[in-house]
């Protein structure tokens, strides 16, 4: 069996989905993204699909050295989403030709079901207690939300206030049991990142998210010392390289590599295991599409640590589309009592609705993150 090509196709809301053809009929799905440089990253995969072309797809491991090691400038978001695509449709494509679904190749299962949580609050958090409670009734146990708009440096107690209230309005709506993610999004410095962690202890959230900048990584050792909550981060950081100093650091409790931007299943898969070393739990980043869900959910499959999904159905990004619109069976992603069941299906468990991606692709997005800006004109952390 040989590889004989990729098709890219760009589709709203903000997605990038790749399917991998080969000489005998069988094609795999993948999902790939930088998100807001959806262009750049498939013209990355066409200069990898040169490599690609005429070779056996059932040799993953093999291709995805060749194409890291293979180039002299490794790593980074363009060159590490591009490589994680790839890899997935190869994984989508072992997985009919076995019968089997992916996470049988790397172990079998761990569990039946993972947690979920939901997203709630938009890019501005607002009305959050109220949407809380709305997930709680869907039958969520635990949601995510931006912990707070523009931060500076230093800021004023009242932008603290405001994160507070928002999380205090939630855990009375919601209950003790309830999980609470608050996402700093990088948004925060590292002095006001203390001054709110301090603040939200007596919350008990879930865990915090990206308390600082993947950049200034060394100031979680100090945020460490000012709470006891969970503290998760990795969305950013690429490779098993890129996440090796961040657990021999020790201050971290949650990794959150992304399948489509960290290398892929087998690489996150090598993550998971090296933060198992660490006993640390990993949640999988992915506000993106059905192609990253499932491979996502092959990986929570056959890994002990994983803990809880991220997944984007409902989310503030997602208007006019959402994730199950691109699936032949939406029924695969079932929630039920917060939970989503493993696809059993050969592969990664999935049928693209090929014809819904064709449509949508010739709509294609434009999307590009907000630039945000302090009220001095400085540019503030989206």
């Amino acid at each position: 069996m040989k590889i004989t090509g990729c098709t890219l196709y760009k589709v709203p809301p903000r997605w990038l989905f790749l399917k991998m053809e080969t000489d005998e009929g069988l094609s795999g799905w993948g999902e790939l993204i930088v998100e807001g440089k959806a262009d750049t990253v498939a013209t990355c995969v066409k200069e990898m699909e040169e490599y690609l072309i005429g070779r056996n797809p059932l040799t993953i491991e093999d291709h995805w050295q060749a194409l890291y090691r293979g180039g002299f400038y490794r790593g980074g978001p363009v060159l590490m989403s591009a490589i994680s695509g790839l890899e997935q449709a190869m994984w989508d494509i072992a997985g009919k030709y076995y019968n089997i679904p992916v996470y049988q190749m790397l172990g079998g299962a761990a569990r039946r079901n993972i947690r979920v949580y939901s997203w709630i609050g938009g890019d501005r958090p607002h009305d959050v207690a109220q949407a809380a409670k709305t997930k709680a009734q869907a039958g969520f146990t635990a949601i995510k939300m931006n912990a707070t708009e523009e931060m500076h440096y230093i800021d004023s107690p009242s932008k603290v206030d405001a994160v507070i209230s928002r999380v205090a309005a939630i855990r009375e709506a919601v209950g003790q049991d309830f999980g609470i993610g608050v996402d700093f999004h990088g948004r925060v410095h590292k002095a006001m990142a203390k001054a709110l962690v301090r603040e939200l202890e007596p919350y008990r959230p879930m865990f915090i998210e990206e308390p600082v900048l993947p950049e200034n990584n060394e100031a979680l050792r100090e945020i460490a010392r000012h709470t006891t909550i969970p503290i998760a981060t990795g969305e950013r950081q690429y490779t098993r390289w890129g996440f090796k100093q961040l657990l021999a650091d020790g201050y971290i409790d949650i990794i959150q590599p992304d399948l489509s931007h960290a290398g892929g299943i087998l690489e996150c898969r090598k993550i998971a295991a090296m933060a198992e070393a660490y006993d640390v739990a990993v949640a999988p980043h992915c506000p993106l599409g059905p192609i990253a869900l499932a491979a996502s959910l092959q990986l929570d499959a056959c890994t002990p640590n994983a803990v809880i999904q991220e997944q984007s159905q409902g989310i503030h990004y997602n208007e006019g589309v959402d994730l199950l619109d691109y699936l032949a069976d939406p029924t695969v992603f079932r929630y039920t009592d917060g939970f989503v069941e493993i696809p059993t299906g050969p592969g990664l468990g999935i049928t693209v609705d090929e014809q819904a991606v064709r449509e949508a692709a010739g709509r294609g997005h434009n999307w590009r993150n907000p630039l945000w800006r302090h009220t001095d004109g400085s540019v503030a952390e989206w």
